[in-house]
């Protein structure tokens, strides 16, 4: 399995619902970047681990296109090779994949987290991250319950009465 790194969305909207046991349970030991942990704004738990990016070049060069945060996860996963990143952020996301860096989002490690049984519903979990604020667009909430077979299959009787 490869070396997993977060950026600080994922790990800040996780614990705000009461849930970042999920990436434990997923992928045992998360790696973060200095600039993730001082967003996080927290301690941390002592399965993620948090490491200086070596070339800090590389992370003021991916700042001039991306938050600190996510520039910091980027370059940390150049020094880790074989790597997951876990990204929310449209530009960052994009930034990786010109640099074809393997990464997932938020939705994607809770839809996994259902496939592996350690949560039960993603609908209630995207409930509750609704419930703090965090962002997710119709269209994408509708895929992901659709990848996760959660998705209502209601009959419409379209004869008029």
């Amino acid at each position: 399995m490869p070396d997993v790194i977060s950026d600080s969305s994922c790990l800040i909207a996780l614990d705000n619902i009461g849930m970042l046991f999920i990436l434990k349970e997923l992928y045992g030991k998360v790696f973060i970047s200095r600039e993730v942990a001082e967003e996080f704004g927290k301690k941390t738990e002592d399965w993620i681990e948090i490491r200086q990016v070596k070339d800090e070049n590389y992370v003021k060069i991916l700042n001039t296109f991306i938050d600190l945060g996510e520039s910091g996860s980027i370059a940390l996963s150049f020094e880790f090779g074989n790597s997951l990143v876990i990204l929310d952020d449209l530009k960052a996301r994009q930034v990786a994949k010109n640099l074809n860096l393997k990464f997932t989002g938020l939705l994607g490690v809770i839809l996994r987290a259902k496939q592996k049984g350690i949560v039960t519903s993603v609908k209630e979990v995207i409930n509750k991250l609704k419930s703090v604020n965090f962002r997710i667009s119709q269209a994408m909430e509708n895929e992901v319950l659709r990848l996760a077979d959660e998705v209502c299959h209601e009959k419409y009787d379209l004869k008029s009465s």
